[in-house]
């Protein structure tokens, strides 16, 4: 059975132990500007716009369509389509953003 260090034992090791402390404070103190939005945007705005238009194409095209296999085809085209717009879109604003800031 493989031995496991303990904590003290890790830290007796480490060549860095004298200044432990000063660089996880170092390091809980950077400030920058939040990431949250960005990260909203990023990847939970998508997936949002995805399921709400695949939602709204089903809903449509159901009243158009008897096949099922059309109607999973053409809502899922038609949502990916709009996600990729709305993608393309958020890109766009973020470059005027940048370019402007």
């Amino acid at each position: 059975m493989a031995k496991t260090m303990t904590e003290q034992e890790f830290c007796d090791n480490c060549n860095q132990k004298h200044n432990c402390g000063s660089i996880y404070h170092q390091l809980g103190n950077t400030n920058g500007p939040s990431v949250v939005v960005k990260v909203v945007i990023a990847f939970l705005l998508p997936l949002v716009v995805f399921i709400f238009s695949l939602a709204v194409f089903q809903e449509i095209f159901t009243k158009t369509t008897s096949s099922q296999r059309i109607l999973t085809v053409l809502s899922l085209v038609s949502a990916l389509l709009v996600t990729f717009s709305c993608v393309l879109i958020v890109r766009v604003i973020n470059k005027r953003l940048g370019q402007v800031g």
